[in-house]
């Protein structure tokens, strides 16, 4: 995401915050700073430093478990309102997607646990009752502050209202039952009601954050059903029945302006590049405004191209392609019939592809793809 700078990295898994999470830093220091001054505007700060700390190793829960059953895990950000896995999809098989919802509210309830321990060692818990506000900083607050913490993580996070992973737990159990397209609606379905119910509540009580976050649980439940339903569509069409057959082609000799022009003068803005019928290269349209930029128009194409060019099969669903661009960070693929090249398709294909599938009767689909799972994000 744009924004967003890296951290950390764990286990191969980029940790990243994004530019607004100074906003939650400020927030904690303003809380703590009233009674306390700078000691606790400082202390302040560092809780919710703990407190994402404890956020960020939920995220990493989530994405160990998802990278041992097979699926990619690009990074993971931290945002003020909190974390994001970003996954290259959906387990094919529901288990997967329970185990790996639960692996995430499982962490704060070990860390829950262990400061439970600790705070039983040091003497601090016949103090729990009386933390608040008026609560000094010290490291019986942060310990019992941290400690209430998890345990709210551990169960907001298990409330069955999609994309929350309670409500992965709960399409993950009716997908056993009644497969993963009815699961995803049904548990849509819950998980907007329920933050229908939470918004009302926020709205009532005044707690402006709650009222957000319910907005954030619906609009997150709209996007899952609406990947279910793209997956369902694209799962069905092999690639080989949407790359453009008429594609116009460049030659390494071509220089950059000549591209321009054929993005000006059509709808067409990726080009292979061919030498004797093979490609060995793709020229994208920010490929050649880049270049357009630096004032290289008269450059050949051969020198700017992307020579990392990713094939896949015709035969491959346009579901597992899109998901395969998300993987590899590529606006383009290369489409194959065995060895022999048949054309380009990008995402912005896949888009239009989708925009029109959705109106085509099932019979004119054809192409037995297998579908494959979306991309997926796992919130906490």
């Amino acid at each position: 995401m744009k924004w967003s700078f890296r951290v950390a990295r764990v286990a191969g898994i980029d940790v990243n915050v994004h530019a607004t999470f100074g906003l939650i830093l400020a927030i904690g220091a303003l809380q703590w700073s009233g009674d306390h001054g700078a000691r606790g505007a400082l202390f302040g700060a560092a809780l919710m430093l703990a407190l994402f700390a404890c956020v960020a190793l939920h995220e990493l829960g989530h994405s160990l478990v998802a990278r041992r059953f097979g699926l990619t895990v690009r990074e993971i950000l931290l945002l003020p309102i909190g974390g994001v896995a970003m996954l290259s999809g959906r387990p094919q098989k529901p288990l997967h997607e329970l185990l790996i919802a639960l692996a995430g509210p499982a962490v704060n309830v070990v860390l829950a646990a262990l400061l439970l321990l600790a705070s039983g060692l040091l003497g601090f818990l016949p103090a729990f009752a009386e933390l608040g506000a008026a609560s000094s900083p010290s490291l019986q607050t942060a310990a019992l502050w941290l400690l209430g913490a998890n345990v709210a993580l551990a169960v907001f996070n298990m409330i069955p209202a999609l994309p929350l992973d309670g409500g992965r737990v709960l399409r993950a159990g009716l997908s056993m039952a009644v497969g993963p397209a009815r699961a995803t609606s049904a548990a849509a379905a819950v998980g907007q009601l329920i933050a229908v119910g939470l918004f009302a509540y926020a709205v009532i009580s005044g707690h402006l954050v709650l009222a957000f976050i319910s907005v954030i649980v619906f609009l997150g439940a709209s996007q899952e059903r609406a990947a279910e339903r793209a997956s369902s569509v694209l799962g069905a069409v092999p690639v080989g029945r949407a790359y453009n057959r008429r594609a116009i082609t460049l030659s390494p000799c071509d220089r950059v302006h000549d591209a321009a022009e054929h993005i000006l003068t059509t709808h067409q803005s990726d080009f292979a590049v061919l030498l004797d019928g093979e490609p060995i290269g793709v020229l994208t349209r920010a490929d050649v405004l880049r270049a357009l930029a630096e004032g290289a128009g008269g450059a050949y194409v051969a020198g700017i191209m992307r020579r990392d060019v990713v094939r896949v099969d015709a035969e491959r669903s346009l579901d597992e392609v899109a998901r395969l661009m998300s993987e590899k960070s590529t606006p383009v693929v290369a489409v194959y019939d065995g060895e022999r090249y048949l054309g380009l398709i990008g995402s912005d294909d896949v888009a239009e592809a989708l925009a029109l599938l959705r109106f085509l009767p099932a019979s004119r689909l054809g192409g037995a793809a297998s579908p494959a799972a979306p991309r997926a994000q796992w919130t906490s």
